[in-house]
């Protein structure tokens, strides 16, 4: 543990937090000093950004602790994706967790309390200086939502102790940290991909650019868009799960089985509302519109045993598996019925994504236009943010950037770092 004297807090540059739809990851340095990792779950520098609320022993739990719970069939309530929620009118709803209504807004703070006690416990003095990462939009094309978005985190921060809080863009926070490994000048399109937003900058890096105090001009261009990691998950998961509890069967009058509901337990921070009484009853009554009663009894004991984030678990773990090795892979269903099953092939990844992922390269396409680049390519596109490791994403952009090469940076820790720079 490092541990740092209330004479030296002041003199403490800043904590980096990078709190993330999917994972999150705190970083510290010194002023003018090299950007430390902080670990969060034994030598774990990112931990994933959930929540269990234990109710067999009334207890909390957090990250890989909190999705193990859950996975063993402990009794309670987990909780992900809670930045989906940020700029949401769903912030401030409140939900029932062991006999107590909590608001997300603060279960979110109690996520970043948590933060803040592990960074304490490394530094050995609470830090009360942060600079927050944001995504370019928290909310598309609704200003007025995303400044309520950003009040809300800082507000969350503000309510767990620290005291100067300062927000940075991701992807700009992303090249800063790059831009310590650099010896020469070069043009960087960044790509942050997320599990909420994919956000692009192209900025000029260098070692003589780094030392500046204002690096505004060196800012060509920023760009984002609502989509990410969890997006490619609800689509995958519409394609191959929720067929097998009905999403498309066609009913005794020729019609679909109304599809919101498998919408919504495809979507990791609205699935906790399937289980509800009111959910749970329309779903109850959807039995009247299938023609196989066998695929609404499976969707009924997928809400009834809670297995909706079991599911949405493994389809994220398929898309790594697929992504990663370029092979087909399996989905096993046997929690839910014995011997379910779904393949998820290479060429599945493609069809489902397709459009998702062109979404996004036009999105990264469009920011190297506003930048107005001499020769309307960067030098080259840094790839942070999870989300970016998913070959079908590279694939896209090396065919829209041919020839520019694709530098993968610390996908989970280098946007908490870079946070740390853009205060020294």
């Amino acid at each position: 543990m490092t541990v740092i004297t209330q004479a030296q807090q002041g003199k403490l540059g800043t904590l980096g937090i990078d709190f993330g739809t999917s994972n999150s990851a705190i970083a510290w340095a010194e002023p003018q000093g090299k950007a430390q990792p902080i670990p969060l779950e034994g030598d774990a520098l990112a931990m994933p950004t959930a929540v269990f609320y234990n109710a067999e022993e009334n207890s909390t739990h957090f990250g890989r602790e909190a999705i193990t719970h859950y996975l063993e069939g402990t009794e309670g309530r987990l909780m992900r994706s809670l930045k989906s929620l940020l700029g949401s009118p769903l912030l401030m709803e409140t939900t029932l967790i062991n006999n107590q209504l909590v608001s997300f807004q603060d279960i979110i703070t109690t996520y970043l309390a948590t933060l803040r006690e592990r960074a304490t416990r490394h530094l050995g003095v609470a830090p009360t200086r942060v600079v927050m990462g944001r995504p370019v939009h928290f909310v598309d094309d609704d200003a007025t939502r995303d400044a309520q978005a950003e009040a809300s985190l800082r507000h969350a921060a503000e309510s767990v102790g620290f005291t100067d809080v300062s927000f940075q863009l991701e992807p700009i926070a992303a090249a800063l940290d790059y831009e310590q490994r650099l010896t020469r000048e070069t043009t960087v399109l960044v790509a942050d991909i997320g599990g909420g937003t994919s956000d692009f900058t192209v900025v000029r890096l260098g070692p003589e650019r780094m030392h500046q105090a204002n690096r505004a001009d060196d800012v060509l261009a920023t760009t984002g868009i609502h989509i990410g990691g969890t997006d490619f998950d609800q689509k995958l998961s519409l394609g191959q799960l929720m067929p097998l509890l009905g999403y498309g069967h066609m009913g005794p009058q020729n019609r679909e089985v109304p599809n919101r509901v498998f919408f919504d337990l495809s979507t990791w921070h609205l699935i906790n509302w399937q289980y509800q009484p009111k959910a749970m009853a329309q779903a109850k009554a959807l039995q009247v519109n299938y023609s196989d009663v066998r695929l609404h009894d499976r969707l009924m004991r997928v809400l009834t045993e809670r297995y909706g984030h079991h599911m949405a678990h493994d389809v994220e773990q398929a898309k790594i598996r697929c992504s990663q090795t370029d092979h087909d892979t399996r989905i096993d269903l046997s929690y839910v019925e014995t011997g379910l099953a779904s393949a998820l092939r290479t060429s599945d990844l493609h069809a489902h994504l397709a459009q998702l992922l062109a979404n996004t390269v036009a999105c990264a396409r469009a920011c190297v236009q506003r930048a107005g680049l001499t020769h309307g390519k960067p030098d080259a596109i840094y790839l942070t943010g999870g989300s970016s490791a998913l070959r079908t994403f590279q694939q896209a952009l090396q065919t829209e950037f041919a020839g520019v090469p694709l530098v993968e940076g610390d996908l989970f820790g280098g946007v908490a770092s870079g946070l740390v720079y853009s205060r020294h």
